[in-house]
């Protein structure tokens, strides 16, 4: 079963968290809210006081996880939703012949974001784009599980925001796809390299907004999130 890990393999990783690595070179980029940081780095400051060592960490092709991201996941979204085409799997629609059966089902029953991600990723893995955009994406998605790899020698978490801003209303972003991709420059990073990651509410801002934080671990260090998640929220 691919799905499962045997538990004598999570047992070899300590629980005890003692490090935590930051980025901070990820987190000056255009676009993230000033405030969403000052609220990050006083965390940072109370997990200081309570015995945890900060530790800056460098994770130079870290920064390309969201470009990667959103070529290798739309990719395998074509992939994986071509099946789908109304005769063997999901939603059928009808049609005067195979053609619009395949049309009408697809377009009805996937939504506009399903149908932009399909779009995309049948581009990057279309002939000619194969090569310059997945197959490169491929390769960067394996330095940034080096640039993990290497941090986690010298920490034992990683501590980031979740969001590069706080909470937007429902909808509000509806209409412009890329600040919504945006939203995951936090996020996609541990995705990317494979590893755990938790996100625990963290303060809230001037407009009463609900902030996160983030720690991920090495793989198959769940446990060490789940201690020092618990331990978080005492002292926040």
């Amino acid at each position: 079963d691919a799905t499962s890990i045997p538990d004598e393999f999570r047992g070899k990783i300590s629980k005890e968290t003692k490090r935590i690595g930051v980025p901070r070179h990820l987190l000056t980029g255009e676009g993230i809210d000033k405030e969403l940081i000052e609220n990050f780095e006083k965390s940072l400051k109370k997990l200081e006081s309570a015995g945890y060592e900060i530790i800056e960490i460098e994770m130079p092709y870290t920064k390309y996880s969201l470009p990667v991201y959103y070529i290798i996941m739309p990719a395998e979204v074509s992939t994986n939703l071509s099946r789908f085409d109304g005769i063997r799997y999901g939603y059928s629609a009808p049609g005067k012949d195979l053609m619009e059966v395949y049309k009408n089902s697809r377009g009805q029953g996937f939504g506009k974001e399903t149908r932009r991600r399909i779009l995309l990723g049948s581009y990057v893995l279309s002939h000619g784009y194969y090569d310059a955009y997945y197959n490169k994406a491929k390769k960067i998605r394996s330095l940034i599980a080096n640039d993990f790899n290497n941090a986690f020698k010298k920490v034992d978490v990683i501590a980031m925001p979740t969001s590069p801003f706080p909470a937007f209303k429902i909808g509000e972003k509806a209409n412009d796809p890329l600040a919504m991709y945006f939203a995951d420059i936090f996020t996609v990073p541990a995705n990317i390299a494979g590893v755990p990651a938790i996100s625990i509410p963290n303060n809230k801002t001037k407009n009463h907004l609900p902030l996160d934080i983030q720690f991920i671990a090495p793989k198959l260090g769940e446990s060490r999130l789940f201690e020092i998640g618990k331990k978080f929220e005492t002292i926040r």
